[in-house]
């Protein structure tokens, strides 16, 4: 009989440094498949007692499942990477969430004795492929009003969040910008950041090769000034700019999961311990809300409350998105638990690998405060959803 109800850790995660989509980015001339076989690989070198044969499945998620984010990503990149052709592999699509749900989704078979190991991640290339490429909304969307038509448009909804909440202001949201560009930056000279990137090779037809090796997006010495000029493009006089919410990236990001015990048994590290996780949806209108609802039922399921929870990594989408979730709880703006490292305002949000970088991150928070046992991962989703996962130090010692 399988073992069920064991404890699944995160072993270890590694990312492509994020690029700007277009013509003019990091990746503009390389493919979506071989980023995230890059990930998978730096993974195998840096876990070298973890036999490849041993890993049970490969999850990778893609919001866009077209052209090279198609053909059964899981699947097709495990063998890229050279997987043994006895490791299966399968796509993932929760939008934003894509990686997360990829985590969630094996470490849900890892919990209930289906799978030993296993291989998360997550890719996205908007600059070949543009969010929403080659769908087909059935018009009874907006024809029986299923959803409110801005629902469609994601800076409409963060629009949407501030109408509701008048109180977090455009002032606020740029604060929170200005902010996280400065963690970012404190980050990198710090190297913090670095250890977890995985350097990709590049071509391009007029610049011959390179090498990347470091987020393109940020944006250091970002001032309120150089903030409150920016249009609002979803709304004449709005309040969401291209400062305050993360921009259109491309990259790739990954993990590897298991059993505590398998993990031990391997002499594989445990960067984090999962207590518990959910999802949760919202009027689609109000996405960036999501996260609140999703991250009651997280806490509500550990037996926590989110008094317990001493780190937060929280996906910027939109600075209004993450303030919500804040204000939810009476946190402030400012509180040094929330994105130490910054967020994807800085460094980016390619849509379904940003999960996994939240993981990451926050393994990277853990092993800077001992004295913390309980952190979170949350993030917004696409179509009115929200994502959460409550994660365990493994470092956390009451002592410390």
């Amino acid at each position: 009989m399988p073992q069920a109800g064991r404890n699944v850790v995160l072993v270890d995660g590694a990312r492509t440094p994020f690029g700007k989509a277009g013509p003019k980015g990091l990746y503009a001339e390389t493919r979506a498949d071989d980023l995230v076989v890059r990930v998978l690989r730096e993974l195998l070198r840096r876990n070298p007692n973890l036999p490849p044969e041993r890993i049970d499945e490969v999850a990778i998620a893609a919001t866009t499942q077209i052209g090279d984010q198609g053909l059964t990503l899981g699947r097709s990149a495990a063998m890229l990477a050279g997987l043994p052709k006895s490791v299966p592999g399968y796509s993932v699509d929760r939008m934003c969430a894509g990686a997360m749900t990829a985590a969630t989704s094996v470490a849900a078979g890892i919990g209930v004795g289906a799978y030993d190991v296993a291989l998360a991640a997550g890719v996205e290339h908007m600059g070949r492929h543009p969010m929403g490429e080659g769908v087909d909304p059935n018009p009874r969307f907006l024809a029986e009003k299923i959803v409110d038509p801005e629902a469609l448009l994601m800076g409409k909804t963060a629009e949407n969040l501030h109408d509701r909440f008048p109180h977090l202001t455009k002032e606020r949201a740029d604060a929170y910008a200005v902010a996280s560009q400065e963690k970012t930056a404190k980050a990198y000279a710090d190297g913090k950041i670095q250890p977890d990137l995985v350097p990709v090779a590049l071509r391009s037809a007029e610049k011959g090769y390179g090498l990347a090796t470091a987020d393109e997006p940020p944006r250091p010495g970002t001032s309120m000034e150089s903030l409150a000029g920016l249009k609002t493009p979803f709304r004449p006089h709005g309040r969401v700019t291209a400062g305050n919410a993360a921009g259109l990236n491309d990259g790739a990001t990954g993990a590897v999961l298991a059993a505590e015990e398998v993990a031990d048994e391997l002499g594989l590290t445990k960067k984090l311990r999962l207590v518990s996780y959910a999802f949760a949806g919202v009027e689609p209108e109000v996405m960036g809300y999501g996260p609140v609802p999703s991250t009651e039922k997280a806490l509500a399921k550990a037996g926590l409350s989110i008094d317990d929870i001493g780190l937060f990594e929280i996906n910027e989408a939109f600075a209004v998105q993450v303030l919500s979730l804040l204000d939810h709880y009476g946190i402030a703006d400012d509180d040094p638990r929330v994105n130490p490292m910054g967020g994807a305002i800085a460094v980016g949000h390619p849509l379904a690998s940003s999960g996994i970088r939240l993981m990451t991150y926050l393994a990277r928070d853990f092993l800077d405060h001992p004295e913390v046992r309980y952190g979170v991962t949350s993030m917004c989703i696409g179509l009115g959803m929200g994502g959460t996962v409550i994660w365990e130090n493994p470092n956390y010692t009451q002592e410390a």
